[in-house]
């Protein structure tokens, strides 16, 4: 998963925890009691009733389910095995049970709303989305409004549509001002649809709610990264370290720029420190070994490459460094192998073939070390993408 798919579910299911309770409440109609049978429904309505207020949640299920098969036309009965699964996040139950009651009870006061937030919360987000739509169109009211716009808000960051998400986060800020976690979604969005001036315009708004806030500051950052300010994002992401040293990617965030820039040795500390707070952020780890072998430590940024190419998932960048270590440290044939490795899963890699050609001619193949020179002679004429693609498909700044 990416840094920025995990930043999406945090904030998602901080938005989740911070709904107004009274959306999980729902609405039941009454019932009409007319004849003995209903009479006796009455009284097991009652009981499961009572089992639910008291958390006896599997009693109650029991209970409705009951309701559900002597009388399955009964709505009410439905609705309620909706809610009760979806407190016990049972989500497809849930939502299986909410449609069987709106299908029974299409006016049902509440259901409908219920049965978006249990879409929402199964990150079925684009029905979610055609539900609050739908809902927003018959409850018009501003408390309703405000409700389901940062509702729609959220579920269309939460698809990852950041651009349509935008307008709808920007109306929900407006109605909740004091709301730091609207906000830094809104700043995501912007990020994320590359509406940089939109992310530090939001930035201001930030510091205005806390000005000790590491993951505005980190926003900041990468936007003016985006933007080319290089002293710009350094700074920013300084200041996030400086508000909170332990804030997960601040580190590798700093030591991304450094090394970005060729500041290998600063950028080294910055990759260490992040990895004496997260020791499984591979990333960190693959970039503090590369500072190392800029450096020169080839011995210290071993272990790390080897542990790290034995993954199936290892980048091109790994078996690259590695295939240099081998190389400085008299391994031409393990250094060969890993070389190759990175030409296959990146077969415009520079450096990766400069490499190779290095080690031909090392070992007297003339004519191996010839055609690989050629390959990087024939790259680099035909490479016209701007600087930030280059770093994508290549992503070191090793030069030949």
């Amino acid at each position: 998963m990416t840094r920025a798919s995990k930043i999406s579910l945090q904030l998602i299911q901080r938005c989740k925890r911070n709904l107004p309770t009274s959306f999980l409440l729902v609405a039941l109609l009454a019932l009409t009691i007319s004849s003995p049978t209903i009479l006796a429904q009455a009284g097991d309505r009652a009981t499961a009733i009572a089992l639910e207020q008291q958390g006896r949640t599997t009693e109650a299920e029991q209970a409705w389910h009951s309701i559900a098969i002597s009388d399955p036309s009964n709505a009410e009965a439905f609705a309620h095995l909706g809610l009760l699964a979806s407190r016990q996040q049972h989500f497809d139950e849930a939502i299986a049970s909410y449609n069987k009651a709106l299908n029974l009870a299409p006016g049902m006061p509440g259901l409908q709303m219920n049965l978006g937030l249990v879409l929402f919360k199964a990150a079925q987000f684009p029905a979610a989305i055609k539900n609050f739509s739908a809902l927003l169109k018959l409850h018009p009211d501003a408390a309703t409004a405000n409700h389901l716009t940062v509702l729609l808000g959220m579920a269309h960051y939460g698809m990852g549509d950041y651009l349509v998400a935008i307008p709808y986060l920007e109306r929900a800020t407006a109605n909740d001002p004091q709301s730091l976690t609207l906000r830094l979604t809104l700043a995501h969005s912007c990020l994320w649809s590359k509406q940089y001036d939109c992310v530090l315009s939001v930035y201001k708004q930030i510091l205005a709610l806390n000005a000790d806030s590491a993951e505005a500051d980190m926003i900041a950052g990468e936007a003016l990264d985006e933007k080319g300010d290089d002293a710009g994002a350094i700074e920013q992401f300084r200041a996030a370290i400086r508000v909170n040293a332990d804030e997960p990617n601040a580190h590798f965030g700093l030591g991304y720029l450094l090394w970005k820039q060729q500041h290998f040795d600063e950028a080294a500390k910055e990759f260490q420190a992040e990895l004496n707070i997260n020791p499984t952020q591979s990333q960190a780890r693959a970039y503090l070994a590369d500072s190392l072998v800029e450096i020169s430590q080839f011995e210290k940024a071993r272990p790390d490459l080897e542990q790290l190419a034995a993954s199936p998932n290892a980048a091109a960048m790994v078996h690259r460094d590695l295939g240099i270590v081998y190389g400085e440290t008299g391994h031409p044939e393990d250094a060969t192998k890993q070389l190759q490795q990175a030409i296959l899963l990146d077969p415009s890699y520079v450096s990766a073939h400069w490499r190779l050609a290095k080690i031909y001619q090392a070992t007297g193949n003339k004519a191996l070390a010839k055609s690989e020179f050629a390959i990087v002679s024939a790259i680099k004429q035909q490479s016209s993408r701007p600087l930030s693609q280059q770093l994508d498909a290549s992503p070191s700044p090793h030069q030949p």
